[in-house]
């Protein structure tokens, strides 16, 4: 599966910059989840030079929740039982913000 499109990478430059951003103001733009276990990552700015995304990362339990970074690269090099990898989710809308996915992880 192709993690990063040109159609996501369009919407990462849209955004833009979100450190001066409310998180109610920052939209989620690509969620990415392991399909056998734990570790979700709701990215939403993507540096294209470094390929690194700044994200809402969940990777033990919804207590330890944070934001972060994470490299595409590191993304793309895990494997996963069964041939499986790091997925993006194909029906996880645009139109969630960053406010919104830590007050469902908090509940």
């Amino acid at each position: 599966m192709q993690l990063l499109t040109k159609e996501i990478l369009e919407r990462f430059e849209k955004q833009g910059d979100t450190s001066e951003k409310s998180p109610s103001d920052i939209k989620i733009i690509a969620k990415y989840f392991n399909p056998c276990g734990v570790g979700t990552w709701y990215t939403y700015e993507y540096d294209p030079k470094d390929k690194i995304f700044t994200c809402y990362a969940i990777l033990v339990s919804p207590e330890f929740a944070e934001c972060g970074s994470v490299s595409l690269d590191e993304l793309e090099s895990i494997k996963l039982p069964f041939g499986l990898g790091i997925e993006r989710d194909l029906h996880y809308g645009y139109n969630h913000t960053l406010q919104e996915v830590m007050d469902e992880v908090d509940r």
